[in-house]
């Protein structure tokens, strides 16, 4: 007879939450079904609706547990850079980018189509630490650092691209002429921005460094 798994409701939330990412990851949305998520936890149905309730309360709550991971994997990026050096935000970007590869992009958008509203504030830690290390090293160029709204205007505009990436990201390609291979010189060119957001501006000429486009 099989020894049966005692979990606390905790663990059987993470681990249903696991199951549900890796089902979305591979399949999408419509891949997220209770009775695979049961299956691949090795539960009933009934007990994944027992701490989610309905379907759409489990999708809503795998994408919280995504934005929760991200915010995780953002801390560790921002973590990584040394004191000593200018702060690269290309793992920051990579990080958004795998999220909303891994499904989380069709994700948000079926349940924006049910009515769901994401909450507030999933990058506001990046926008800190993003203009503190921007502070600190325009303090040692003798720069004019990039206030906290252009930091913020720049983070929101890159998300915003790398969110609908997987769902949008040919198309938009496609009606500039570019084709698929495009799309690692895309992100190369969101880094390059927030770069040079963050190099702030020259304060005698109030320009910033060659080769962004534009104030």
């Amino acid at each position: 007879m099989a020894t049966r798994v005692r979990r606390t409701p905790d663990e059987a939330r993470r681990q249903i939450l696991e199951a549900a990412a890796k089902l979305l990851s591979t399949g999408g949305p419509g891949a997220v079904q209770v009775r695979a998520v049961a299956a691949e936890v090795g539960v009933s149905d009934a007990a994944v609706n027992h701490h989610f309730g309905t379907r759409e309360q489990l999708l809503s709550a795998l994408l919280r547990f995504g934005g929760a991971k991200l915010k995780s994997e953002l801390r560790a990026a921002l973590d990584a850079w040394d004191d000593d050096q200018a702060a690269d935000p290309g793992g920051l970007v990579r990080a958004l980018l795998a999220l909303y590869a891994d499904g989380f992009a069709e994700l948000a958008l079926a349940l924006r189509q049910l009515g769901w509203r994401t909450g507030s504030g999933l990058l506001d830690e990046a926008v800190h630490r993003l203009h503190s290390q921007a502070v600190t090293a325009c303090a040692a160029t003798g720069r004019t650092p990039p206030s906290r709204g252009a930091i913020r205007l720049t983070l929101a505009a890159l998300h915003q691209a790398v969110a609908t990436e997987p769902l949008f990201g040919d198309e938009f390609r496609r009606s500039v002429g570019l084709d698929a291979s495009a799309r690692d010189h895309l992100v190369e060119w969101w880094i390059e921005t927030l770069r040079m957001t963050m190099a702030g501006s020259d304060p005698s000429t109030g320009s910033r460094p060659a080769g962004h486009g534009g104030q």
